[in-house]
């Protein structure tokens, strides 16, 4: 029998990532080395506090059945957090919803709200996910390209206004991936009149809300006056818990779109584990002082490759948050022939801009995922490979 995939399977050819797996895989078993500063997993450990609840939870027989959605207190905590952190009011019951990590959410979104053809305004670039879910929803995307010029932040004014006018939905990511810059008020301000303007809904994801640099807090989109008739927001405890594993995460903000997700979720999974909800509440809690002492772990990370890789002539820009540095390549390369000639020359990997859209060539994504000493290693490993003959970027 001839097992034949669907025609929707070719929207999803094979990625850059899985090239590079292989690839890496292949160098490995030829003996080398490698320092992966590919992809966005954080390799440190929950805290403590966390651990603890998890193995007391785990431990009672009564925690295995279906949750089927968040408990109140998990959704009390979302809102108690909100309010402690960010001084945006969240109605606990109505406007705040479970998910299973947030990716959970933004590839079933555009599912949720968008028709096949239907318009969503996407930044490019912009994390990958986003694309999954535009395509299984059969929706066009419309790149807003994040330009040095402007910051990285989309600019409204260049969009066509029939374009506007077809929008359904608008992703934004701040502090972002690939590109950790963050949004302020203003901008955010000015996507909410954007969006009543055309009716337009908005997808913020906040999933590196927690990591932020030199105490430049990030700006919750739903602290905006007039945000939650327009957006929701959603969250992760990956990044910021060192959570990655477990799943769990949250939408939160408009009574309706909550409700629409939720009808669909109803159709999809049963819910979270409760171990991991009750870990997540308190990681919301209990959790400042850790989260204090993560951001200065990568805070340190950030000071030590940006300053060794500034050593080297590659003017990288600093990073406001999240974990990751967008570093702009030397001429006479693209973005995937830069990062193959770091895997052979330096073996260092990262992951070339253009895996995360048009806007992203001419740049490389550097996850701050490995201790200092290897950060310095990886540093060493460029400045011996030659690849830059002191020539700047």
């Amino acid at each position: 029998m001839k097992i034949t995939r669907s025609k929707r399977m070719d929207l999803f050819p094979s990625s850059i990532f899985t090239e590079l797996a292989e690839y890496k895989r292949k160098k490995i078993h030829e003996g080398y080395q490698l320092i992966d500063l590919s992809i966005g997993s954080p390799d440190l450990a929950p805290p403590d506090f966390l651990r603890e609840e998890l193995s007391q939870q785990t431990a009672i027989g009564t925690n295995y059945g279906y949750t089927l959605n968040g408990t109140d207190q998990f959704h009390s905590a979302v809102a108690d957090y909100y309010k402690r952190k960010y001084n945006a009011s969240l109605d606990a019951e109505s406007e705040v919803l479970l998910s299973m990590g947030s990716q959970d959410a933004l590839v079933h979104l555009p599912m949720v709200f968008c028709d096949p053809g239907d318009i969503i305004l996407v930044p490019d670039p912009g994390y990958t996910a986003y694309a999954t879910g535009i395509s299984l929803a059969g929706a066009t995307p419309y790149f807003m390209p994040l330009k040095r010029e402007n910051a990285f932040l989309p600019d409204f004014s260049v969009i066509p206004e029939e374009i506007a006018a077809r929008a359904k939905m608008m992703i934004l990511n701040f502090p972002g991936n690939p590109i950790p810059v963050m949004a302020e008020r203003e901008f955010f301000k000015k996507t909410v009149a954007f969006a009543k303007r055309f009716q337009i809904f908005i997808v913020h994801d906040f999933a590196y809300s927690e990591l932020y640099f030199d105490h430049h807090k990030p700006v919750s989109f739903l602290s905006v006056a007039g945000s939650k008739d327009v957006a929701i927001e959603l969250n992760s405890f990956s990044k910021s818990f060192n959570m990655a594993g477990c799943r769990i995460g949250y939408a939160a903000g408009n009574q309706s779109a909550i409700a629409a997700l939720q009808n669909f979720k109803s159709n999809l999974d049963y819910g979270v584990f409760l171990p991991f909800q009750n870990a997540a509440i308190a990681a919301m809690n209990y959790g400042d002082e850790f989260s204090e002492v993560n951001r200065k772990t990568y805070e340190q990370r950030r000071n030590i490759l940006v300053d060794g890789l500034r050593s080297l002539g590659w003017n990288v820009d600093s990073p406001q948050g999240g974990m990751f540095i967008w570093a702009r390549i030397p001429e006479g390369f693209t973005s995937t022939m830069f990062a193959y000639e770091l895997i052979d020359r330096a073996h260092v990997v990262v992951t070339p801009g253009n895996a995360f859209g048009p806007s992203g060539e001419g740049y490389v994504r550097i996850a701050l995922v490995q201790e200092e000493a290897v950060l310095s290693k990886a540093v060493d490993n460029i400045r011996i490979s030659g690849i830059f003959n002191l020539k700047t970027v």
